[in-house]
């Protein structure tokens, strides 16, 4: 049995009227978000147009880390800013300095058959500032600290030393907070 043309042209209305208000709010999200381009704003001063980068300070055991932060958070600056970026302190009109304060590798699981280690995790603390020409400080944070899992082959024949590329990867989460922050002064 159909239902009655009245209660199927109320089902449409309803479907219809849902649908709509639906869409609306799709719309409504994506426009109104508030959200901006990375990158096209920043809370530095006018004045400064060009950022020195010397190499990170490494207070750590851990093998060249001080250059891999250091690269990852040029690229990162070139790549979104305006600014232009210098290894010279005396030619810049700002100057970012870091120190790697601290890194550590840790097992995370372990395979049950051999009792050895399955998967780590990487963890890096950094501290960070930039000051101007002057010396007045811009932006500062004392306690960057990031982590990353890797995997540990048990395999001797692919054997892969997964560490250096964790630590690629938090070198560039690291440099993406870094900018987005002094960008947008957290």
């Amino acid at each position: 049995m159909t239902p009655p043309p009245q209660r199927l042209s109320v089902r449409r209305s309803l479907v219809r009227t849902a649908s709509l208000v639906l869409l609306s709010w799709i719309v409504w999200a994506c426009v109104g978000c508030g959200y901006h381009t990375a990158g096209k704003a920043s809370r530095l001063p006018e004045n400064v147009r060009t950022i020195a980068i010397p190499v990170f300070e490494n207070k750590t055991q851990t093998y060249r880390i001080e250059t891999k932060l250091t690269g990852a958070v040029v690229t990162e600056f070139n790549t979104r800013t305006k600014y232009r970026i210098v290894s010279n302190p005396e030619n810049a009109d700002a100057i970012m300095r870091g120190t790697v304060v601290s890194t550590q590798i840790e097992p995370l699981t372990y395979d049950s058959r051999t009792g050895r280690a399955s998967s780590g995790v990487v963890t890096i603390r950094v501290r960070v500032s930039l000051t101007d020409s002057k010396g007045n400080m811009l932006y500062q944070n004392q306690n960057y600290l990031f982590r990353d899992q890797y995997q540990i082959s048990s395999q001797v024949s692919n054997f892969f030393e997964e560490e250096d590329p964790a630590f690629d990867r938090l070198s560039r989460d690291f440099a993406r907070t870094l900018v987005s922050n002094v960008l947008e002064a957290f």
